[in-house]
Order: structure tokens, then C-alpha cells, then sequence
């Protein structure tokens, strides 16, 4: 399958109204997270559409040269392709995929891109071998690599395994950068959703010096009376 067939589909919907929406939603400016990114402006319905037309003929290399595409819409659509070769694939073949996957970080560059793939490829992967990746991860240089290891854990958390996503968040704590905030604060909610108790004895122990957004992120499902007790510690 021709990875023109893929861009010719995009190309036909694209928008530029919505494009020049999208480099101001996924802050491309000057100094930003998502700097020189360029996009079609097409919506995610239709980019998750083309994936399913197209990600059974896709081999596994037609799928990573569309993830080094020029246009954020091209990334999407391949990590969307490769989740769904990952679900369906052979032991090996997740291997594969998930060892294509962490040697093409610096195209998995904003966080929607993290968002629909780390946890079902990078989690469902290393749900049953050694996670030591996940914090190297989290200690790199590349913000979206940070990101990954603490989405990633979203597939542990679905299956009861918590410890994880908690050792990665005290990583974190100290990250100067928002994304990773909301991203450790949400990976705390969830993890709170499956046993309040572990989440209490963590705010208990890192709310002082965990930043103010990911602390409203992680109390977000708690009863309102111990909102106010963690929003409000001295």
C-alpha cells in the first residue's frame, strides 16, 4: 500500500481554517512545546477513519515512514495504524512494534500523539516483562519521552498494578513542565479510582511539593471535603 494513497485521502480533507486553529491549540510557536509543527487541519474522527481503511495493509516500515511525515495528521495516523497492528498482532510482532515505537520518540513529539498510543503499545507491551525503560524514560531530556513512561502506566492501572505509576510520579515531581503535570496528576487520578487509600497515603506523603496542577488533576474524583484538606495543607 503506497503511502501516497494515505496522503492524497488527508489532502482531500484538508482545512485550513482548522489547520491554523490547530498550530495555535498545539502551541507551535516560537519557544513552545510543539514548535514548527505544520498541520492539515483535519478532525480526529476522520484521521482515526483513514487508520482503519488502511492498517491492515500497512506493513510495519510503510507505517513508521508515515510517522517521520512532515504533517502532524500524517504522525497521528500512523500511531493509530500502529496500535491497531499492535492489538492484533504475535508476540513477536509486538516486539517489533514496540521496539519501532521507542526508537521514533522525536516523531511522537505533542501530547496527542503520546496520548492515543503510549499505554496501548509501550504498557500493553512490558505488562508482563521488565518496565527499568519506563524510568529511563523518565528521566530524559525529551519531554515526550517523560510523558510516555507516566502514559504507558494507564495499562497497568486497568489491570490492578498500581506501584508503577506511583515510583514514576515521585520521578516526576520536580518536572518544570506543565504537560507532564497533567499528565502524572491524571495517571494519580486513575490510579486513586482503583484504591483511594494508595492515592491518600501519596498525597499524604508529596502534596506539599507536588506542583498545583497536578495535585488538582489527582484529588479531581475525591469527595470535596478531602479536596479542600489537600488544596489547603501548610
Amino acid at each position: 500500500m503506497s503511502l501516497t494513497s494515505v496522503q492524497k485521502d488527508l489532502s482531500v480533507l484538508a482545512d485550513p481554517v482548522r489547520a491554523a486553529h490547530s498550530l495555535r491549540f498545539f502551541k507551535t510557536g516560537p519557544g513552545e512545546y510543539g514548535e514548527g509543527d505544520k498541520f492539515l487541519g483535519i478532525t480526529t474522527p476522520d484521521q482515526r477513519k483513514i487508520a482503519s481503511k488502511y492498517w491492515d495493509e500497512f506493513s510495519l516500515a510503510s507505517t513508521i515512514s508515515l510517522l517521520h511525515g512532515s504533517y502532524h495528521e500524517e504522525r497521528f495516523v500512523a500511531l493509530i495504524i500502529l496500535t491497531k497492528k499492535f492489538a492484533k498482532s504475535t508476540k513477536e510482532e509486538k516486539k517489533a512494534i514496540y521496539q519501532a515505537y521507542l526508537a521514533n520518540t522525536k516523531y511522537i513529539n505533542n501530547w496527542d500523539l503520546v496520548d492515543c498510543s503510549a499505554h496501548k503499545i509501550v504498557g500493553q507491551y512490558l505488562l508482563d516483562q521488565p518496565r527499568d525503560i519506563l524510568f529511563k524514560l523518565a528521566k530524559s531530556d525529551l519531554l515526550w519521552e517523560r510523558r510516555i513512561s507516566v502514559i504507558a502506566t494507564f495499562a497497568f492501572i486497568a489491570n490492578g498494578v498500581l506501584d508503577d505509576s506511583l515510583k514514576l510520579a515521585i520521578i516526576l515531581l520536580p518536572d518544570k513542565q506543565d504537560l507532564i503535570h497533567k499528565a502524572v496528576g491524571w495517571v494519580l487520578r486513575e490510579v486513586g479510582k482503583k484504591d483511594e487509600k494508595k492515592l491518600t497515603n501519596f498525597l499524604d506523603q508529596y502534596a506539599l511539593k507536588m506542583p498545583r496542577t497536578m495535585l488538582r488533576y489527582a484529588i479531581e474524583k475525591l469527595d470535596e471535603k478531602k479536596k479542600q484538606y489537600y488544596l489547603h495543607l501548610k
